[in-house]
């Protein structure tokens, strides 16, 4: 009996989201908002919950603050999904969004907990405890202050020695600091792809090229998200880019998450890597139809899987 992947997320640096709407806003001005939602947060935290909504399991090992980890954990729907809780002084950080009719969405994200290296051996001891080999690690979010990056990389470094596959979605990597660890996946986005490389980046062709650079440097699977026009993925079958139809998004708050949970769940399926991204899409674009920090439904998935468009390119 073929043994079933097992997926662990990892939230260093959680949060919760604070939802406003402020009907006028105007920058540089007194704005009145009213709260609609204060939800837990962060993007492993995200990962989880998308996978959880169509019945796939995880673990989440979340790094929580003393003062408040309590009501971070309430917000949690602990039925749908394994919790391994880490605690440190100080309290989990907030985030507020803020919502104005027919404009962007303006987020504000304060600084996270303090903490050190200790706290990656905890991490690194607390994976080992359920992950074997081809299982997967999510490393995603900011990592928090006081904690070096030479530490985590070490982890990364050991669990890639146990056979343990790594995802890694992070701005505290650099791109030396990517292919030194050589994750299974990487999920940037056309900005991130940007700082990488040290030049603006924007057009089909230089997006293609930074990501193939990626993947020849031994990342296994390159997603490059594009925003509205969906994603790229470069991999050892070749290049495809998946594009959803058009849609009238409500949050595009863990939409990033949810395609890494997408893709995640066609891969413990054994899926191709098409399907695989057009399910990572899939995900993305539903959460995008959802309110607040809410996963994608079942039902948007299951419609958007059908009307995502699917081209391949050549890689020469």
């Amino acid at each position: 009996m073929k043994k079933t992947m097992k997926i662990i997320t990892l939230t260093l640096n959680p949060a919760f989201d604070i939802h406003c709407d402020a009907e006028n806003f105007v920058s540089e001005k007194e704005n009145i908002a009213t709260v609609t939602s204060k939800n837990a947060g962060g993007k492993g935290v995200n990962i989880s919950r998308a996978l959880a909504e169509v019945g796939v399991e995880s673990t989440a090992v979340i790094v929580l603050g003393k003062e408040n980890a309590d009501e971070f954990l309430n917000k949690l729907p602990q039925d749908k999904f394994n919790i391994r809780k880490i605690t440190v002084d100080g309290k989990v950080r907030e985030n507020i969004i803020v919502h104005t009719k027919g404009r962007p969405e303006t987020r504000l994200s304060f600084t996270g907990l303090s903490s050190d290296d200790s706290i990656i051996q905890q991490i690194e001891d607390e994976v080992l405890k359920t992950a074997t080999k081809n299982d997967i690690v999510t490393l995603t979010g900011r990592i928090p202050d006081g904690v070096s990056l030479d530490a985590v990389k070490n982890m990364i470094y050991n669990f890639t020695k146990s056979g343990i596959k790594t995802v890694i979605d992070s701005n505290s990597f650099s791109l030396n600091d990517i292919i030194d660890c050589k994750p299974f996946l990487i999920k940037p986005n056309e900005e991130e792809i940007s700082e990488y490389f040290g030049k603006k980046i924007t057009d089909f062709s230089q997006i293609l090229s930074g990501a193939k650079q990626l993947h020849s440097n031994g990342i296994e699977n390159v997603i490059v998200s594009l925003g509205k026009k969906g994603a790229m993925l470069v991999c050892n079958s070749g290049c495809f880019v998946a594009t959803p139809p058009e849609i009238k998004a409500l949050s595009t708050i863990g939409a990033g998450d949810s395609l890494i949970a997408g893709f995640l769940m066609s891969k413990t399926a054994n899926s191709d890597c098409k399907e695989c991204l057009i399910n990572a899409v899939a995900f993305g674009t539903a959460t995008c139809l959802t309110e607040g920090t809410n996963p994608p439904s079942v039902k948007d998935i299951e419609r958007l899987k059908k009307e995502v468009q699917i081209k391949k390119y050549d890689l020469l």
